[in-house]
């Protein structure tokens, strides 16, 4: 008896368990019905603005058409229906099914990898919510299926789904797939070219034919079979689909205006609405941008003209107005369409010289001036470990013979950047490089002044932009203004205040030695590294290049603008060909000038500065025995006193007796 009431228990908790369900799947049917039907207007592409409220252009782009479902081949719909939902037909949003088989399947094989997804569910999905995988996720999914089939007929889901699946490449939809892959439209498919087209929304990476002919080949194969034994094709028909050479078209849209600066927008507006990029790029936004389309224009026309088309060489390159940190141009690579990946943003290569002017920064807080001299010559550091670092010159030529920090600079001296290194300390040129902004892992190794820990291009260009801002930071931004599809501002980027982070004396005269690059009145054992843009440059720029046997850098900037190219190969290959060893300096010339509205460049002078008529090689200050003469910059108080005689050091001047004396501590050491 007792088993017997255990037993009617069992049963009537399990009649409670199963009325719950019943009553709970009831509910939700009801909820939706309540509701009424879910829009289908909710996928639509966000627009991009430049800084002028001129569209450039949206998410979609020219990849994007919607086509009735009479107007899509049906081998297409028949395709994709045996692969995706098999039973689209005879359910009413969800496949419980299909959910019960895969569920059973996941348990005995001890993993996730079967889903059961209907073709209304995926709809809804494109329609309605992101890509994560998460149970809310998909509970949301169900629920708007449900929605949409209580509300729409199945050829209304179907129609929409074929134009909002994304088959990779930029393509969303079948006719933006069919136009890209087999260059016609989607009525005119064939069967081998439609069942190609079917196997890939599953992984539009993995099984694109284009990405990987073997994998997209296999999930074509199995769809024309279970084709076949559904009886949607006949056995003729299927042998001709399997043996049909496909030819790929290929045909792309037309280039795009700033793809991996939308690239970037995209990520901001995601992080400033919390929401994943797919979202923001089919929720209808309008996303205001700080893009200057002029400045784009320009910048993607110079590496166009200095790189060959067809070379493996990369170069990415950022312009930020100094004084707010908005974005104006920017370039991720030289060709879009085959790498989308954004070597301005993500990738991080070491900058040689253009790392020295945080290392001088840093000097000048500790003694420097722009007549501090030092020996260039052939040197073995003998390091506090007891190793040995000798570093050396662009082509082993030396002065051997003092010379200044304006001429360090100008020439891109590596040995009095190294003796500089050793005297600030290692721990002072880091936390100055913090100053910056800079946030990538540096190395505390006397190399650090050469470039030789990796920074991002985006970084290096912004530690510039401060010395053009008076030593005032402020943080770069893409995003100006975010409204949702009906016009309302959803985000306004509100000016942040600059903050002082550099000594504004000190920024100044920093930015004043940088304009030595381009000063022929500076060339000494060799030529100033921006002799060779003379001839392109009818402005003032402040800037400095840099070259490692796999890297070519050029940073500068005016009073409005902070511009960073880079250019190198992928692979790190070594740059053989000394041509290329300039491009980025050839590519930031070009623009700069290009962009240079009123060619007069001038950068203000802080109160407590002096500029003096300067004899470079002494430091001195120059008078008409000089052979050379250019105006130096000094904090009040550092300037030289004494006058440069035909070379000779005038021992009257305090601050080079202290400058001797640094050399000879240095010499004595070194």
């Amino acid at each position: 008896m007792k088993s017997l009431k255990k037993l009617r228990l069992i049963y009537k908790l399990i009649g409670v368990v199963v009325l719950l369900i019943i009553t709970g799947i009831l509910a939700v049917y009801l909820l939706a019905y309540l509701m009424g039907p879910p829009s289908l207007n909710n996928q639509s592409p966000a627009v991009f603005y430049d800084r002028e409220g001129n569209e450039i252009e949206d998410t979609f782009g020219d990849s994007y058409e919607w086509v009735p479902l009479e107007n899509i081949d049906d081998s297409a719909v028949q395709a994709s229906l045996v692969i995706e939902d098999n039973r689209f037909f005879d359910h009413h949003g969800l496949d419980y099914f299909r959910i019960a088989k895969s569920l059973w399947n996941n348990f005995i094989s001890g993993s996730l990898k079967e889903g059961a997804s209907t073709i209304t569910q995926q709809y809804a999905r494109n329609l309605y919510l992101s890509a994560e995988k998460t149970w809310s996720r998909k509970l949301q999914e169900a629920f708007y299926a449900i929605r949409l089939e209580m509300f729409y007929s199945k050829e209304e889901i179907l129609e929409g789904y074929m134009n909002t699946i994304y088959y990779g490449h930029g393509a969303h939809g079948i006719e933006a797939a069919s136009n890209y892959f087999f260059g016609k439209p989607a009525h005119q498919l064939t069967l081998a070219e439609a069942s190609m087209l079917a196997g890939i929304p599953k992984g539009p990476t993995y099984y694109s034919p284009l990405n990987n002919l073997e994998n997209a080949t296999d999930r074509q194969q199995l769809i024309l079979h279970r084709m076949l034994d559904n009886e949607m094709i006949t056995e003729t028909e299927y042998e001709e689909a399997i043996n049909e050479e496909l030819a790929y078209q290929q045909q792309a849209p037309a280039e795009e205006e700033a793809s991996y600066f939308k690239d970037e927008a995209l990520k901001e507006a995601a992080r400033i609405l919390e929401k994943d990029v797919e979202e923001i790029k089919l929720g209808g936004y309008q996303l205001h941008t700080t893009l200057n389309s002029d400045y784009q224009q320009e910048m993607e026309e110079a590496a166009a003209q200095t790189i060959k088309e067809g070379s493996d060489l990369q170069a990415a390159g950022i312009s930020i107005v100094p004084q707010t940190g908005a974005i104006t141009a920017m370039i991720g690579g030289t060709n879009y369409k085959e790498s989308s990946y954004n070597r301005a943003m993500d990738a991080k290569r070491m900058p040689g010289s253009t790392f020295k002017p945080i290392l001088y920064y840093a000097a000048l807080e500790n003694g420097y001036t722009a007549s501090t001299t030092l020996t260039s010559e052939a040197t073995t550091f003998e390091l506090a470990d007891g190793s040995a670092y000798q570093p050396s010159n662009f082509n082993g030529y030396y002065a051997d013979a003092p010379i200044t920090l304006a001429e360090a600079i100008a020439l891109s001296d590596n040995i009095y950047a190294v003796k500089t290194a050793l005297y600030v300390g290692g721990e002072r040129f880091i936390e100055t490089a913090e100053k910056f902004g800079i946030e990538s892992d540096l190395n505390n190794v006397p190399s650090l002044a050469l470039g030789t820990s990796a920074v991002s291009v985006i970084e290096l260009t912004n530690a510039y932009a401060r010395l053009a801002n008076g030593g005032e930071a402020v943080t770069p931004y893409l995003i100006e203004e975010i409204t949702d599809a009906d016009g309302k501002t959803l985000y306004s980027h509100s000016s942040e205040e600059s903050e002082p982070v550099l000594d504004e004396k000190k920024a100044f005269i920093l930015t004043q030695l940088l304009t030595g690059m381009f000063d022929e009145t500076l060339n000494s054992y060799t030529s100033v590294t921006g002799a060779s843009l003379q001839n392109k440059l009818s402005d003032i720029y402040a800037g400095k290049s840099g070259t490692t046997d796999f890297d070519s850098w050029m940073i500068g900037y005016s009073p409005v603008i902070s511009t960073g190219i880079w250019v190198g190969y992928d692979d790190h290959r070594e740059m053989t060909n000394v041509a290329e060893a300039a491009f980025s300096k050839e590519i930031w010339a070009n623009y700069m000038e290009n962009i240079d509205e009123d060619g007069k460049n001038v950068f203000p002078m802080p109160s407590g500065i002096v500029g003096l008529p300067i004899d470079p090689v002494s430091g001195l200050r120059a008078d008409t025995s000089c052979e050379k003469s250019r105006i130096m910059f000094y904090e009040k108080g550092t300037e030289p006193l004494g006058y440069c005689h035909n070379g000779n050091v005038d021992q009257r001047d305090d601050v080079i007796e202290d400058t001797g004396i640094l050399e000879r501590w240095f010499d004595l050491l070194f």
